[in-house]
């Protein structure tokens, strides 16, 4: 790479000081970025990968003129390199089970998630949960029923991936409804050849506040639009610096996205959202404990129905 040349830089977004506008960089080549610069939408927080390309000066600065996260690669193409490796842990899949889970998958037309987001029970109120279902003989036997951890929710510590909730929360309700599933956060379900993602987070008001760089409205103005471009193009459900949502390093892959799932259902204090991006179908259900708000999705057509109960 020579002095005045146009390149590229692929690296980690460190901390932007607001006074002198500039990127100090690891390798101590300082990136400025200057008035006409242009960005790709999403949100530019701290330590997300971004491909920045621009003129290195004579005088060490690299000054960017276009900004931009890597650029997303597409489910197939990932998973015709890894060899039919299966990421739910079942080895290596054969063609002859796809086949078969595609024509189940076929079948399960009529097959429906219904999401509720941001519900507040406490371990009596779980109870009276589990009596309500557990009422109705129908729902009961013909539902599955998975609970999430929300970012509040009682548990050792809040870092990401959340673990269970503790036994002594949900004991009363599993005596109505033994098949119910405790999950971790973020949460991922295998609907036949489909990938599911489930993330309970407020997410969307924590990037925003950790941005470095106002969003381009070029595109779009839309923050939930925004959010979804970073963590699909991040391959991360939540790129934020360690300091303002800790990880635990050992289980990060948990967070990432990579191949790219069917779906990523973001359960987030905001309103309700739903948003296809590059073949993923991306939506928040909204807080069930603000409106009342929840969706319906069905996988085999990837219908989104957002809804909300009548006041």
């Amino acid at each position: 790479m020579t002095e005045d040349d146009n390149c590229e830089d692929s690296r980690s977004a460190p901390k932007l000081d607001l006074i002198h506008n500039f990127l100090l960089t690891q390798n101590s080549i300082t990136s400025f970025l200057s008035t006409e610069h242009k960005i790709t939408s999403g949100f530019f927080v701290e330590n997300t990968v971004i491909l920045a390309e621009g003129e290195l000066l004579s005088n060490g600065i690299f000054q960017v003129n276009t900004c931009g996260f890597p650029p997303l690669e597409d489910r197939e193409a990932s998973l015709s390199m890894l060899m039919g490796l299966d990421f739910f842990g079942g080895g290596v899949i054969a063609a002859e089970e796809t086949v078969r889970l595609s024509t189940l998958e076929k079948k399960a037309m009529n097959d429906m998630f219904v999401i509720l987001s941001d519900v507040w029970l406490d371990s009596s109120e779980f109870g009276k949960l589990g009596e309500m279902i557990a009422a109705r003989s129908r729902l009961k036997e013909h539902s599955r029923f998975l609970f999430i951890p929300g970012p509040e929710d009682a548990g050792p510590s809040k870092a990401l991936p959340r673990c269970t909730l503790p036994k002594y929360l949900t004991e009363e309700l599993q005596k109505h409804i033994p098949n119910a599933i405790f999950v971790s956060n973020p949460c991922r379900v295998k609907f036949y050849t489909q990938e599911i993602v489930f993330f309970q987070q407020d997410l969307l008001y924590r990037m925003r506040r950790s941005c470095l760089i106002p969003p381009t409205t070029e595109e779009t103005s839309d923050p939930f639009e925004h959010l979804v471009a970073t963590i699909t193009h991040q391959s991360h459900l939540c790129p934020l610096p360690l300091t303002v949502q800790p990880i635990i390093w050992n289980y990060d892959h948990c967070l990432r996205l990579y191949p790219t799932p069917h779906t990523i259902v973001l359960g987030d204090k905001s309103e309700q959202k739903a948003f296809k991006y590059a073949g993923i179908t991306c939506f928040n259900p909204g807080s069930f404990a603000n409106d009342s708000s929840f969706a319906a999705y069905r996988p085999c057509t990837k219908e989104v129905e957002l809804s909300a109960l009548e006041s």
